[in-house]
């Protein structure tokens, strides 16, 4: 597979201003690169910046703000009394399969007859669907516990009540204007919910729904705690913001990975070529998540649960082979479609809305390819499966527009859908895809015409790579490593410099899509990577200003400085 030749929009840097001293001052129990960087990130005072450092999990947040967790509690509690049979309904990516995971675990140690079921994204889509609930009421399911879906699944609610069932509806994303007639239904972000963090990922709520038991129902050895691995897993993998509570528990979460003890979990890790010991949410975004999102996108999303809960050394390697093989798949498809549409959408020079369907496209890697036309050409895109009769289509957007409120705008037209401010996913009958096109694209216009639409990266400091000292490297990678888990919310430290000369450059990884630079700063020499930069090669001027992040690289055993190239350009100094 050829790498991409289309290079993505320029970006605006703004470099953050420094530190008040007053601020610094306050902030002295720490390094002066470091108080620049909490500042940065709106840490002020003392006890907040000990707080954001050592990242402990919020005890003092109460599981049972969540509105009906008490009811959710007691569903449970009954159900393991009367030994009532309780199935765990789950979505295919990677937050669902944790999610599943992590409740299937819980309920079958304490004794109740629980299973999960996983729905094939080809054959049943996302979400809840009425033949699965049909299904499930014929072979005796007395209790429906959903992670990670659900919250726009009205009508099937309605059915599994209908058919008898008991539901309690867990999920993360944003509700409609009409809640499904569950029995409970856990949500932060619906009307009337006090619990103050709103930004749980799917996993993060079967994980309270988890503490809220025991904290009520204690059992002799069992602590909550133990499953902020899948916490930490499903949390990064589905993108959450890693500020505020999430951060405390993936930051936990990850300890305990590093000294995990999940056979299919280690096995992975090997397969990935991550040192468990060292792993970091970088590692599971761009390592674990896409192997275990793979099983899903392409195949049976049970394979990648069926990994999680394996002890057997055996089995656990050979599903870990097969999800790093699904993975490669996916990675080709995935550039093939991302390539396809950034071509046809350049030919239009003011969209503002990016659409794209075809059935020769995978429906399970729309998603990841619709993002990645985001991070080239900074607009909304949409991009789907058209099986002939309707449009299964996977939305990501830019900060500037809503999508999911613009579908709200359309819900008529649509069979399905749901999602975030930043992705969303539905299905739209092939005769009413022109209307719902038009109307989008005329939201989209509406909401963005006046914009200056180009995405922004944010400096925290500006370095000086001629004036860099070896000494300095430890302390500066020590005070970067304090803000991990980094991720969305709660990016990793952004420096830049200006005038740093190209020594060499070559492209390397599959497809050769990145940029391998040797980058020459006064008479020192900085390896460096641009991940997806491949596209700069032929054009590469010979000076350039980098935005960059920090880093160690090992390859064959010998640890070295590399630069992570984020965003380049020419550079107006020449020396």
């Amino acid at each position: 597979m050829e790498t991409s030749k289309i290079s993505p929009s320029p970006k605006r840097w703004i470099v953050s201003p420094l530190i008040p001293a007053s601020i610094s001052a306050k902030l002295r129990d720490h390094s002066p690169f470091l108080r620049q960087l909490l500042f940065n990130r709106g840490i002020k005072d003392p006890s907040s910046a000990q707080a954001f450092v050592e990242g402990q999990v919020c005890s003092e947040t109460d599981p049972f703000l969540i509105k009906d967790m008490e009811q959710a509690v007691e569903l449970i509690h009954e159900a393991l009394h009367s030994q009532k049979k309780i199935v765990i309904y789950g979505d295919y990516d990677a937050d669902g399969v944790t999610s599943s995971t992590l409740l299937y675990e819980f309920l079958t140690q304490i004794g109740a007859p629980a299973s999960v079921y996983i729905p094939n994204r080809f054959d049943e889509g996302y979400g809840l669907n009425s033949e699965a609930i049909e299904s499930l009421a014929s072979k005796g399911t007395q209790l429906l516990i959903t992670v990670d879906c659900g919250i726009r699944s009205i009508a099937e609610v309605a059915l599994a009540r209908e058919l008898g069932m008991q539901v309690i509806l867990s999920d993360h994303h944003l509700p409609g204007n009409t809640l499904p007639p569950a029995n409970a239904i856990i949500n932060p972000r619906q009307p009337g919910d006090y619990y103050p963090y709103k930004e749980l990922a799917g996993v993060g709520i079967a994980y309270k729904i988890v503490l809220a038991y025991l904290q009520r129902y204690p059992q002799q050895g069992m602590s909550a705690a133990h499953w902020l691995d899948l916490v930490a897993i499903g949390t990064i993998a589905d993108i959450a913001p890693l500020d505020g509570e999430n951060r405390a528990l993936v930051k936990q979460g990850l300890e305990i990975i590093r000294h995990t003890q999940r056979q299919g979990l280690y096995s992975l890790c090997q397969i990935a070529g991550i040192k468990v010991e060292n792993i970091d949410a970088n590692n599971i975004g761009f390592g674990i998540a896409p192997r275990l999102n793979a099983a899903g996108r392409l195949d049976d999303a049970m394979a990648a649960f069926e990994l999680l809960t394996n002890t057997d050394l055996i089995t656990a390697g050979t599903l870990a082979q097969e999800l790093d093989a699904q993975n490669s798949q996916r990675k080709d498809m995935t550039l093939e479609i991302q390539n396809m549409a950034i071509q046809a959408a350049q030919t239009d020079k003011d969209v503002h809305l990016i659409f794209a369907a075809s059935p020769d496209f995978n429906e399970g890697v729309v998603g990841l390819a619709a993002s990645r036309v985001v991070d080239t050409m900074y607009r909304p895109t949409i991009i789907g499966y058209d099986d002939g009769f309707t449009v299964k289509a996977s939305c990501r957007s830019i900060p500037e527009f809503d999508i999911t409120r613009a579908l709200d705008r359309c819900s008529e037209l649509l069979e399905r859908y749901g999602g975030h401010s930043m992705a969303a996913g539905f299905t739209v009958k092939n005769t009413k895809l022109p209307q719902l096109l038009e109307r989008l694209k005329k939201i989209a216009a509406e909401e963005l015409g006046e914009l200056d639409l180009v995405p922004e990266l944010v400096i925290d400091y500006e370095v000086s790579l001629e004036r860099l000292r070896p000494e300095h490297i430890p302390g500066i990678l020590e005070d970067v490593a304090a803000l991990e888990p980094t991720g969305r919310g709660n990016p990793s430290a952004l420096f830049s410099t200006k005038g740093v000369k190209v020594k060499h450059a070559r492209t390397v990884g599959d497809g050769q899509q990145h940029l391998k630079l040797v980058l020459q700063a006064g008479n020192r020499d900085f390896d460096a990577i641009g991940f997806r930069q491949g596209y700069w090669l032929e054009v590469l001027p010979d000076w350039i200003d980098i935005a960059f992040t920090f880093e160690t690289n090992t390859y064959q055993g010998r640890t070295t400085l590399q630069l992570n190239i984020k965003d380049l350009k020419a550079s107006e100094q020449t020396s």
